[in-house]
């Protein structure tokens, strides 16, 4: 197990009471980490699937989950807490995708031209220096360009490039959550920074 970032003290806190079996104590755990649950699962659904999945329903399925495994995560204490509910939320994710783009290949053409979430994450930095209205509309069309230059990656290329560029996940979790060494994960990234430079260079963005 590589080593991870621990829980919060409020975190371990409310795990010791839920140990004790204070119900309250598990619902107040499962609040604290819902709307970074709903973050971490909206920017994962592409285009194909945003207006049919609701990352809502994801975190709920994810976190009742959760809830029936809480006595056996207790028990064996695998990882730390944070990680746990996220890779829960990321097997749940994945089991949708899966679900709605099968049925999608039988009756639903994918959308084209709409920009996937995860591609407009990775180029948002590019609007935090952007001053004035002039400066945010150029910034704003670059951000778009650069989005859409990202979209062509592949799905493994932009999750590797979201998850440690644009949420800042250290390796170590990075590595819990796809199932991989940490030294894997970090030549993941390597990898696609070059494909993602590659991109960006064929569209005319890196000089």
């Amino acid at each position: 197990m590589p080593e991870l970032a621990p829980d919060s003290e409020k975190t371990r806190g409310l795990l010791e009471r839920i140990a004790d079996g204070d119900k309250q104590a598990l619902d107040q755990l499962l609040t604290r980490y819902r709307k970074g649950l709903h973050e971490f699962v909206a920017f994962r659904l592409g285009a194909d699937l945003q207006a049919r999945l609701d990352p809502s329903d994801v975190v709920q399925e994810a976190q009742l989950e959760a809830a029936r495994r809480i006595d056996d995560f207790l028990r064996r204490r695998p990882m730390p807490f944070h990680v746990w509910i996220r890779k829960t939320a990321y097997k749940r994710l994945l089991n949708a995708q899966r679900d709605h783009r099968r049925a999608a290949r039988r009756s639903v053409v994918r959308e084209a031209g709409r920009l996937e979430r995860s591609s407009l994450l990775l180029a948002r930095p590019l609007l935090q220096s952007a001053r004035s209205p002039s400066e945010q509309l150029m910034a704003r069309e670059l951000a778009e360009r650069v989005a859409a230059a990202v979209g062509k990656l592949s799905d493994a290329d932009r999750e590797i490039l979201l998850m440690r560029h644009a949420e800042n996940l250290p390796y170590e979790e990075i590595s819990c959550l796809l199932d991989i060494e940490a030294g894997a994960a970090r030549k993941r990234y390597g990898r696609a920074l070059i494909r993602l430079q590659r991109v960006l260079s064929e569209q005319g963005l890196l000089e």
